[in-house]
C-alpha cells in the first residue's frame, strides 16, 4: 500500500496551532498579580520622592524596596503554609494565634538577660509548639472530618488566649541581643528574614514540583474521595499541609517578636491569617482547592505589603488600610466567581 503523499497543505492542517508568544504570556495565570505589583510599584516611583534609590551603609542595603521585602517576610512565610492548605480545600483561620504563641514561647525562654534554654533549643522549642498547632489543626480536619475553618477557629480562640496566660496578659521583653538577628539582622547587606523566606520558599518549591506531593496535594483539593479510592493518604495530606502551615507561623511568629524584641501575644499576628488568605487568592490560587502558585502567592503578599506601604507613605489615614483591602477582597472574589466570568463572556459575546 503506497503511503499518502503529505502535501505542505495537509502538514500545516495536521500541525497543532501555534499560539502566539503575547496571547500565551495574557493567558498566564501569574500576568495579573504581576500586573497589579507593577502598578502599584510605578505609583509609589511616580508619587513617593527617593523610593527606588537604595543606600549602602555600614555594608547593609537600605530602602524602600528592602524595607517592603523585609516587612513582608513574615506575611509571606503566612502564605506560603496557607496556600498548600487551601489547595487542599481547606482554610487556617489560626495562623495569627500561632504566631502569638511560638513568638511567646520563644521569648519566655530567651527572654532575660539570661536564657532559660540554649537558643536554638529555645527556637527548636517554639516551633515545636507551632508544629503541635499544626497537628492539632489537621487531626481535628482529617480525623474527626470537621469542617476547616471550624476547627481551625477553636485554636484561633484557644491558642492566644493560651499565649495571653503564659504571659498574664503582658508583653514580654526581651533582652538577649542574639535572638535579634533573626528579625533585625542582615547577611550579606539583605535582612536576614529575606533569606529565610527564599530558604522556605525554595525548599518548598522543590518538593511541589520535583516530587509528587503537589500532584498529590492538588488532586485532594480537586476531590479527595477520588484521590482515597486511588490509593492516596488523604488523611496524612491533611495533616501534613496544616502542620506545614503551622510551622510556618511559628517561623513567622519568630520574626516577628525578634524584630520588635518582645512578645505581645494581644496583637502580634493579629489579622495575619486575612492577610495570608488576601495573598493566596491574589496569587490565583483557588480557594475551591486543587489549584495552587507559590510564586503567586509570593507575589500576592508583597502586592498586600507594598499597598500598606503607599497607603502610609502618602499619608492616608491606616483606618483607610482596612478598607481598601477589603474592596480588593471584594474584587478578588468577584472576579473568580463562575457567574461572573460568565457574565463577562456574554456581554462580550453580545452584538453591539
Amino acid at each position: 500500500m503506497n503511503a499518502p503523499v503529505k502535501t505542505p497543505a495537509s502538514v500545516a492542517a495536521s500541525e497543532p496551532a501555534r499560539t502566539p508568544l503575547g496571547a500565551l504570556l495574557l493567558q498566564h495565570p501569574l500576568l495579573r498579580p504581576a500586573a497589579a505589583l507593577i502598578v502599584l510599584l510605578v505609583l509609589d516611583a511616580l508619587l513617593v520622592p527617593g523610593f527606588l534609590r537604595l543606600d549602602v551603609k555600614d555594608g547593609h542595603l537600605y530602602g524602600a524596596l528592602v524595607d517592603i521585602l523585609n516587612r513582608a517576610a513574615p506575611l509571606m512565610l503566612a502564605a506560603l503554609g496557607m496556600t498548600l492548605v487551601i489547595a487542599t480545600r481547606g482554610i487556617d483561620i489560626s495562623v495569627g494565634a500561632v504566631v502569638a504563641l511560638s513568638g511567646t514561647v520563644a521569648a519566655m525562654l530567651v527572654g532575660g538577660a539570661t536564657p532559660m534554654l540554649p537558643m536554638p533549643l529555645a527556637l527548636g522549642a517554639a516551633l515545636g509548639v507551632a508544629l503541635l498547632c499544626g497537628l492539632w489543626n489537621g487531626v481535628l480536619v482529617a480525623g474527626i472530618k470537621l469542617q476547616p475553618i471550624v476547627a481551625t477557629l477553636i485554636l484561633m480562640v484557644a491558642g492566644r488566649g493560651l499565649a495571653q496566660l503564659l504571659t498574664d496578659g503582658q508583653i514580654v521583653t526581651v533582652y538577649y541581643q542574639p535572638f535579634f538577628f533573626m528579625g533585625s539582622g542582615y547577611l550579606f547587606g539583605l535582612p536576614f528574614a529575606v533569606y529565610l523566606v527564599a530558604a522556605v520558599f525554595a525548599v518548598t518549591m522543590l518538593l511541589m514540583k520535583k516530587t509528587a506531593l503537589g500532584l498529590f496535594i492538588q488532586s485532594v483539593g480537586i476531590n479527595p474521595v477520588a484521590a482515597r479510592l486511588a490509593g492516596l493518604r488523604t488523611a496524612t495530606l491533611l495533616v501534613f499541609a496544616y502542620v506545614f502551615c503551622s510551622f510556618c507561623a511559628g517561623l513567622a511568629g519568630l520574626l516577628v517578636t525578634s524584630n520588635i524584641k518582645s512578645a505581645d501575644a494581644n496583637n502580634a499576628g493579629l489579622l495575619l491569617e486575612l492577610d495570608a488568605i488576601l495573598a493566596v487568592t491574589l496569587g490565583g490560587t483557588s480557594l475551591a482547592g486543587g489549584r495552587f502558585s507559590l510564586v503567586g502567592s509570593m507575589i500576592g503578599a508583597l502586592i498586600i505589603q507594598t499597598l500598606t506601604y503607599t497607603i502610609y507613605s502618602l499619608g492616608v489615614p491606616p483606618e483607610v488600610n482596612m478598607v481598601v483591602k477589603s474592596i480588593v477582597v471584594f474584587v478578588v472574589c468577584i472576579s473568580q466567581s463562575s457567574e461572573f466570568k460568565q457574565l463577562i463572556a456574554r456581554a462580550k459575546r453580545r452584538p453591539a
